[in-house]
């Protein structure tokens, strides 16, 4: 308190340690109810996406993957746990492997958090796998039928697919146009969406063959391009450290804080992610999403309100201040691997 009221400047100041301070959050400055938050961190929606009547179907592509195994199956089990899935809610794996439930399970189990075996069992007894390729429209064909399957057993007044791209953008263009030609769905009492994970390309120029390529076949609403790193506990809760906090509010600027460190560490490999990271290393898979978007997030001014269209808007001032990348201003190292593990 007393080195609030002086405004002592601080010799430093790093960014992960900030969790260590005691703060009382309020919440009137910035126009969120504390009640909405706690619900969004729980996991509970404020008001339900889908009726109870509704048949919504959930596919995983790439589900075989890592990203599907560490990350969107983990979280749709936390979904289902909590009662946030719709009671009719089917989740459909689709890879390349020929694997069973079984195998994806006890591949992704472990990631789960030591949540309630009886739990797991449950959620599985949802899932059902499909195999095929990514490039030709047998497989999507096959996809297509097991989706009708489950819609026609279940009947419900309207119907929804949702598909997620775990997978890597080099495939992206290909999933996209069989997905539109084999799986799609659109009237007043079906609907589709199709979620499309980062790296978003390689550079810009196929970013922009990206945006062209999937945008000509959707329309702008069915498309969400997310990043899953924004999901984190400690990132959610940033806007409201720095804007819902009059400790911070006050101090967090250029004249009280020498230094900001955001360190990213895994204390592990690739295990499995070889053929990904030749093709796309860390600093596409890292750099230029998470620790960019949480560089922003700690950077940029508060937003007129936590609408997504608001929030992005401070986030474009922030990046169209930084200066181009320098290479004498970067520290680069090369991880050379270990001929006898795992890829």
């Amino acid at each position: 308190k007393q080195w609030y009221q002086r405004r002592v400047r601080a010799p430093f100041l790093k960014f992960h340690c900030f969790i260590l301070f005691g703060v009382q959050v309020k919440m009137d400055a910035f126009e969120i109810n504390m009640e909405a938050l706690e619900a969004i961190q729980n996991g509970a929606a404020s008001k339900p996406i889908f009726s109870k009547n509704s048949c919504v179907v959930f596919t995983v592509l790439g589900a075989s993957g890592d990203l599907a195994k560490k990350k969107i199956f983990p979280s749709l089990c936390n979904l289902f746990e909590k009662k946030i899935l719709p009671p009719s809610c089917q989740i459909i794996g689709y890879a390349r492997s020929n694997m069973t439930v079984e195998q994806l399970a006890s591949k992704s189990n472990p990631f789960m958090k030591d949540r309630n075996k009886e739990v797991q069992s449950a959620f599985w007894q949802r899932v059902t796998y499909v195999a095929g390729t990514y490039d030709t429209p047998d497989g999507f064909i096959k996809l297509n039928e097991k989706i009708e399957e489950i819609e026609k057993g279940h009947g419900g007044e309207k119907r929804f697919r949702l598909f997620y791209l775990a997978l890597p953008p080099a495939v992206f263009i290909p999933v996209c146009t069989q997905l539109k030609n084999n799986c799609w769905i659109s009237s007043n009492s079906a609907e589709c969406r199709v979620i499309v994970e980062k790296p978003f390309g390689r550079d810009l120029d196929t970013s922009n063959e990206l945006s062209e390529a999937i945008t000509a076949l959707f329309d702008e609403h069915e498309i969400y391009r997310i990043d899953h790193y924004l999901g984190k506990e400690m990132v959610l809760n940033l806007m409201i450290l720095r804007f819902g906090n009059e400790l911070f509010r006050t101090v967090w600027n250029r004249e009280r804080i020498a230094c900001v460190v955001i360190t990213f560490k895994e204390p592990f490999g690739t295990y499995g992610r070889g053929g990904y990271f030749d093709t796309n290393g860390i600093i596409r898979d890292v750099m230029q999403n998470h620790l960019l978007q949480i560089l922003c997030l700690v950077a940029m001014e508060r937003p007129v309100s936590v609408d997504a269209s608001d929030i992005r808007d401070e986030k474009v001032k922030v990046l169209k201040f930084i200066k181009p990348i320098e290479l004498d201003d970067v520290v680069l190292g090369q991880y050379v691997g270990n001929p006898t593990g795992p890829t």
